[in-house]
């Protein structure tokens, strides 16, 4: 079965400063929810697939993994002990069950079924009940980087296209960009996390096409190449989730926009570049779009 991107975890320390950030920037972002474990967020949504915006609210709710379960808010708490940026790749799931059992069939790491609800505010500031079915797994070679896929069970209180219109012209998530040294070294994982066998390699790395935007493994010379700077200051930042790839309508008018709004970035090969270090920990281009 294969699994378009559902969403990315962008771990941040002060949500008010990165929401202030990308609001600047020209997105709409969803109001501030607290997880039940400790950690809060906001959503920048997309039709059908969203940047999820998060801290530490409580870390006094933070629950410790154990052996077999898998612990969301202790693994954003530590690697935010580390650094900022994008923490975990999350997947689209039809069925949980299925997805835990092609993972155990795969040979990964599997853990405990994990389910949780929240209230989530509507554009109109009506209260509606959102509820998700997560199902985790790892990347033994990639420790530092978390992976699961999303069920949702309220999709209608979920998604809202009023949250969906963005004044930079952003429509989609066209690539999750992560950079790793060896890039041959994870593409058995990534087959089986998105359930797609299929991928192309090039001298930047490799790529897998999902349902729903693109999965890209690149080198730091390939990323380099690709998006204008480098993904990481030091050797030990590698493997990481380095860059989200926006799809606009207008890449001009994009351009426009965020230079009146005073963000930097930076043309680079796959489009225009608001980098890391200006950015929270976490790189967004901005493309015309691909096939």
């Amino acid at each position: 079965m294969a699994r378009g991107i559902d969403h990315i975890v962008w771990a941040v320390r002060d949500i008010a400063a990165t929401g202030d950030f990308l609001e600047r920037a020209g997105f709409t972002l969803t109001p501030l929810a607290r997880h039940p474990w400790g950690t809060v967020n906001r959503l920048v949504q997309f039709d059908g697939a969203f940047l999820e915006v998060l801290s530490i609210g409580d870390i006094g709710g933070i629950v410790e993994p154990k052996p077999g379960v898998f612990s969301f808010g202790a693994f954003n708490r530590d690697f935010l002990a580390k650094r900022e940026g994008a923490s975990m790749l999350v997947l689209e799931s039809r069925d949980p069950q299925l997805d835990g059992e092609a993972f155990e069939k795969a040979r990964l790491a599997t853990y405990e079924p994990f389910s949780f609800e929240r209230i989530a505010t509507g554009p109109d500031g009506s209260e509606r009940k959102v509820a998700f079915d997560l199902t985790f797994t790892r990347d033994a070679a990639a420790p530092s980087i978390g992976y699961f896929t999303c069920f949702h069970r309220f999709p209608e209180n979920f998604w809202k296209p009023e949250f969906q219109q963005h004044e930079n012209g952003a429509i989609g998530i066209d690539a999750a960009v992560f950079v790793m040294n060896e890039p041959a070294d994870h593409h058995i994982f990534f087959s089986a996390f998105s359930g797609i066998r299929e991928m192309r390699a090039t001298t930047f790395g490799l790529s897998i096409r999902t349902p729903r935007g693109a999965i890209e493994i690149l080198t730091p010379a390939g990323y380099r190449s690709l998006y204008g700077h480098d993904a990481a200051v030091g050797a030990d930042e590698v493997p990481l989730l380095a860059a989200a790839r926006l799809r606009v309508k207008d890449l001009g008018k994009t351009t426009d926009f965020l230079t009146r709004a005073g963000i930097s970035f930076h043309e680079a090969l796959e489009g225009i570049v608001v980098p890391a270090k200006d950015c929270f920990g976490f790189s967004l281009a901005f493309s015309q779009g691909r096939d």
